[in-house]
């Protein structure tokens, strides 16, 4: 079966064969009539482009690297999932491919990854996620001067595009909203203090405590691995305090450690929502099925790999940027897990 060419195409469209090219590579504005008609002739007749011919002439792969930690294999991420799900769709309708590649055991074999992607010339840029302090991705690629952008930042002083959540702004937003229902004796549930994530999310609570004129102590803030037994057994440990001395509230930075605290507070007979205030981070989409449902926080995670590729895109095709740092709001979810008592 003869392959069907670009000309073939453009005759059963009533154009030009360059005005086919540049439509379906969305290099140039045509009528909308005159593009839906290059679209249906080419659907009709079964076109599908040279992706070879089309890289030679371009000196680009085509592709966008990325290469995440899994999840363990007994859980699900619905937050990888989305970002996956929303990267492809927008990766696609550029005309990119997303490649997944192996994130490496170690840090020398991961770095060999990115550089045999970038001597091969097999991506045109990378996506980086899960990214801490000194990440030796990010300097890598720095150093490279390979294409790349972020979903979440770095060293301060490292510059280099990104689009992040404001985890800062998204635990004022629930301190202050449980500060407004007059509760004062609020506890955080935070990750260890390397955690690059971490650090900025409880920033956010510790600003909005200050703010209110409260001063919490080291006693206040329980630090550990991001997981229900550790939000269970550092709020066991509040929980056993005389009831004049225990949180009235606890804001955990992630969802699975505000569930752990749930559990808790009912080994303790306190129901939560009733005794105690408990709210979390990522609302997860299972929260909202508890009892009572989980307060939280819910990222932009669609908004965010759209805007991740349409930034890298814009960088390897030197298409003018207005902004390559971007700060997204996160949205306060407020259910029935904060509406605990007011002391």
């Amino acid at each position: 079966m003869a392959r069907v060419t670009l000309k073939v195409v453009a005759a059963h469209a009533g154009v030009s064969y360059q005005t086919v090219s540049k439509v379906l590579n969305r290099q140039v504005r045509v009528s909308q009539e005159t593009e839906a008609r290059i679209f249906q002739a080419a659907e009709a007749l079964g076109y599908r482009p040279n992706h070879r011919a089309r890289s030679l002439r371009a000196q680009r792969s085509w592709a966008l690297g990325y290469s995440w930690a899994p999840a363990p294999p007994d859980q699900a991420n619905p937050i990888l999932d989305q970002f996956l799900q929303s990267m492809l769709q927008a990766a696609e309708r550029a005309g990119y491919y997303l490649l997944s590649f192996p994130p490496g055991l170690d840090r020398e074999r991961q770095l060999a990854s990115y550089r045999e992607l970038i001597d091969t010339a097999r991506v045109d840029g990378f996506i980086l996620s899960n990214v801490e302090y000194d990440d030796p991705r990010v300097r890598f690629l720095l150093d490279q001067d390979a294409p790349f952008v972020a979903f979440g930042r770095s060293n301060p002083d490292w510059d280099f595009p990104f689009v992040d959540v404001d985890g800062e702004a998204g635990l004022r937003m629930t301190t202050e909203h449980l500060l407004s229902k007059g509760h004062r004796r609020i506890a955080a549930l935070a990750w260890p203090e390397g955690s690059r994530v971490g650090a900025n999310r409880l920033a956010g609570y510790l600003a909005a405590m200050m703010d209110a004129g409260l001063h919490p102590g080291e006693e206040w803030i329980a630090r550990g691995e991001g997981n229900f037994e550790f939000g269970r057994a550092a709020a066991r440990r509040w929980f056993a305090r005389p009831p004049d001395q225990r949180p009235t509230a606890i804001v955990a930075l992630n969802d699975p450690m505000a569930i752990g605290a749930m559990h808790a507070a009912r080994e303790f007979g306190l129901g939560p929502g009733v005794d105690v205030a408990i709210t979390g981070f990522d609302d997860a989409p299972l929260v909202q099925y508890l009892s009572p449902p989980l307060t939280s926080l819910r990222q932009p995670i669609w908004q965010i790999g759209q805007k991740v590729i349409e930034l890298l895109v814009g960088i390897v095709e030197g298409t003018p940027l207005e902004e390559t740092q971007i700060l997204m709001p996160p949205r306060l979810v407020a259910r029935g897990s904060s509406e605990g008592p007011v002391q």
